[in-house]
């Protein structure tokens, strides 16, 4: 009898061992998702509609503000540098994007803001970026409705001349690994996107 409760209790013990392994894994996990959502700052530009010339209009919209980014967040050592210099320059960001628009014939006009919004998760060339929150500057193009462009502008990794820009830049290198070599965690990265759905839904 002993023996038999023993086996149980150790077949319990294999169980729990591997929940708690689980669960630190990805807990470990979402912290350096966390990271990376607290010191980045995202680009969002959301196209008035998905008609062809609203998304073309959009791409020459984004071409002006990254080359407005070139040099901007230079001296930006972290996060809230980058959302000062941002802020200074909003009024800048939206005379760029409604002077493009008067130029290509359109009549509506652009807002930039800065703000929190929710992205699920996101691949770009060279990176992915974890479903959740993030600071962004956003720049909304007449209604608003269209899809939307988005990248990383502190640090500069989607600025053209910013060659050099790393995540590294502003986050740690295990969390910027993470986002540079997306493969093994592929499954984490869904099991953080469904969580932070949830969360979103209680809020």
């Amino acid at each position: 009898m002993a023996t038999k409760i023993s086996k149980k209790a150790f077949e319990w013990a294999l169980v729990f061992g591997f929940i708690c392994s689980v669960f630190w894994s990805f807990a470990s996990f979402d912290a350096n998702c966390e990271e990376l959502r607290d010191n980045v700052l995202r680009l969002h530009i959301v196209a008035n509609s998905d008609m062809t010339a609203d998304q073309e209009l959009k791409i020459k919209i984004r071409d002006e503000i990254l080359k407005k980014s070139e040099t901007l967040f230079e001296k930006s050592t972290d996060l809230n540098s980058a959302l000062e210099k941002t802020e200074e320059n909003l009024k800048n960001y939206e005379e760029i994007a409604n002077r493009v628009i008067k130029e290509q014939g359109f009549s509506y006009s652009a807002t930039a803001k800065i703000g929190k919004r929710f992205f699920e998760t996101r691949v770009y060339d060279d990176f992915t970026l974890p479903a959740g929150e993030y600071d962004a500057l956003i720049v909304e193009l007449g209604k608003g409705v269209g899809k939307n462009w988005w990248c990383v502008i502190f640090p500069g990794v989607c600025v053209p001349t910013d060659k050099d820009a790393s995540l590294k830049d502003s986050v740690g290198e295990k969390s910027a690994k993470i986002a540079e070599n997306p493969k093994p965690y592929k499954i984490r990265f869904k099991s953080v996107e469904i969580y932070e759905k949830i969360k979103r839904k209680f809020k």
